[in-house]
């Protein structure tokens, strides 16, 4: 199952999530459920909601359908932390 959802993941979503400056990283695959990550802009997006259901959700069970649902891990990039790591020790 992994590679099918590679296939469509570089196929169908990447491009879409590349062209929005992000991309997307496959966390684990269990039970029928497809745990991923966002990265890049991505990652950060008010619009995450959005993307995982219409867009990397919907792809994923129009082609491979015995998949059940995907669910997002969360994430903050090395960079997000380093910049709260500079905004807090400021204020020390």
């Amino acid at each position: 199952m992994k590679e099918k959802i590679l296939k469509v993941i570089d196929e169908k979503i990447r491009p879409y999530l590349n062209s929005h400056n992000g991309n997307i990283e496959i966390v684990e695959i269990k039970d029928e459920i497809v745990k991923i990550r966002l990265l890049g802009q991505c990652s950060n997006c008010i619009s995450t909601r959005y993307t995982i259901e219409d867009v990397i959700e919907s792809s994923l069970k129009s082609e491979i359908p015995e998949i059940k649902k995907v669910e997002i891990i969360d994430y903050i990039s090395e960079d997000t932390l380093n910049l709260a790591k500079k905004i807090l020790s400021k204020g020390l």
